[in-house]
């Protein structure tokens, strides 16, 4: 079938119907045009949808208005952050946008604690070197060491935020406390910069658990901002000491639990950490700056527990309890410090330490190849208690140096914890030696 006879099926298009169609036919008089719609219906719009389109034609005007507008090179009006003004924050004008400061200043005879915190300012750096089992430590000038904490948008990562940063030194014998924060995200460089200035001009750093977080956290963001990372300085992490010293104490060594078993001091009312992050946010979404009240509180402990804590590691032997003695004895010994590590388990077994203090001078002793001590700490602790661990250690010490395989082998009956294998290899050289020792006496 051809394309003509396909058309010729086709219906005829249906007049056009008047748009104001009357019943009379005398011409109806001249109006002006209306707007029309081609409907099914093609009927004459009522006034009030006449009237919508007109007004949605306006609207869409507007927006094509807009838009031209938008696309121009005129600058649009910046809206100005108020500042903050319920905390304790400054505003100070710096390169790279404002900074938002708080100061303060503390007494020489502040405590936290039984411990002042001008106590750090008579630490020995060489003691801090020796726990932090960090040589570097030992040419800082513990004086002008920077404590630095930060509060974080989260636990790490590259989205993590320090929002506010706590930092501490000492001048002229007072500890001065300064805090930097966010009032928005967007002023971040500018807080970065301000803490550069403070760590050049410091000898080194101390933190509480900083290695781990607070200083990688803010590497991080001088990465995101484009900003030159601030100088190394030595770092003493005091959270390491802490688990050196009290973990056996202590158990999980906490800044909030070292305050309270070590320094004897406990916070009022303080924020949970899980609580720090969502106040931010909250603050964010809505100005309320009372939110953060208890965030700035607890930053400021955290940094002023620190320098505490300093003053007490720097002169640690006449302060610490006697069960910590012996994990600073421990230390001292890795450390490879004998003479210290010995004067910390003496001071250990003679303030009542027990057999853990007898344990850590016989093994101290040992190190030292000083096999008359370690031989005379090691009975006494076994015949203080049931311990496998110092049976195995005098049948040693009976083999190769008193030289009494019978002794050694008594002790051996009564278990040293060896594999049994290793145990009947002994207990056979042992035999031999002992056979040898009578058949000498025969003569």
């Amino acid at each position: 079938m051809d394309f003509k006879r396909k058309l010729g099926w086709l219906k005829p298009p249906a007049a056009p119907i008047a748009v104001a169609e009357t019943a009379s036919a005398e011409p109806a008089p001249r109006r002006e045009p209306t707007l029309t719609v081609r409907d099914a219906t093609a009927s004459e719009l009522s006034p009030s949808r006449v009237e919508a389109l007109v007004t949605l034609r306006a609207q869409m005007q507007a927006i094509l208005s807009r838009e031209s507008r938008a696309s121009s090179p005129l600058p649009r009006p910046v809206r100005k952050e108020p500042d903050i003004v319920e905390l304790p924050f400054v505003r100070h004008e710096t390169p790279k946008g404002p900074v938002f400061r708080r100061l303060e200043r503390l007494a020489p005879s502040y405590h936290v604690g039984r411990i002042p915190v001008d106590a750090a300012l008579a630490a020995r750096s060489e003691a801090l070197a020796l726990l932090a089992l960090d040589p570097l430590l030992a040419d800082a000038d513990p004086t002008r060491a920077l404590y630095l904490d930060t509060e974080t948008t989260g636990l790490g990562g590259s989205g993590t935020i320090a929002f506010l940063v706590g930092l501490a030194w000492f001048d002229e014998g007072q500890l001065v406390i300064e805090q930097l924060i966010l009032r928005r995200p967007s002023e971040e460089a500018a807080l970065l910069a301000a803490l550069t200035e403070r760590i050049e001009a410091a000898s080194s750093l101390v933190t509480f658990n900083g290695k781990a977080f607070d200083i990688p956290t803010l590497a991080g963001r001088y990465v995101m901002n484009r900003l030159r990372e601030p100088p190394r300085r030595p770092h003493l992490d005091l959270l390491h000491v802490a688990r050196r010293l009290h973990r056996t104490r202590v158990g999980s060594c906490t800044l909030r639990s070292v305050e309270g078993e070590v320094l004897g001091f406990v916070r009022d009312a303080d924020i949970d950490g899980a609580d720090v992050a969502p106040r931010y946010g909250h603050y964010l979404r809505t100005g309320d700056e009372s939110v953060l009240r208890s965030v700035v509180e607890h930053n400021t402990w955290d940094v002023v527990s620190m320098a505490a804590l300093v003053g007490l590691y720097g002169e640690p032997l006449g302060a610490l309890h006697r069960d910590d003695l012996v994990g600073l004895a421990r230390t001292y010994r890795r450390a490879r410090a004998y003479e210290h590590a010995v004067a910390a388990a003496d001071a250990a077994v003679t303030r009542g330490a027990g057999a853990e203090g007898l344990r850590v001078r016989g093994e101290i002793a040992k190190a030292r190849g000083d096999r008359r001590r370690a031989l005379e700490d090691f009975e006494a602790l076994a015949g203080t208690l049931d311990d496998a661990a110092a049976r195995f250690e005098l049948v040693k010490l009976y083999e190769h140096f008193v030289k009494e395989p019978s002794r050694a082998l008594e002790l051996l009956a009564q278990g040293t914890g060896e594999r049994p294998e290793a145990a009947e290899r002994r207990r056979t050289r042992l035999e031999k030696k002992a056979e040898a020792v009578r058949a000498k006496q025969r003569g």
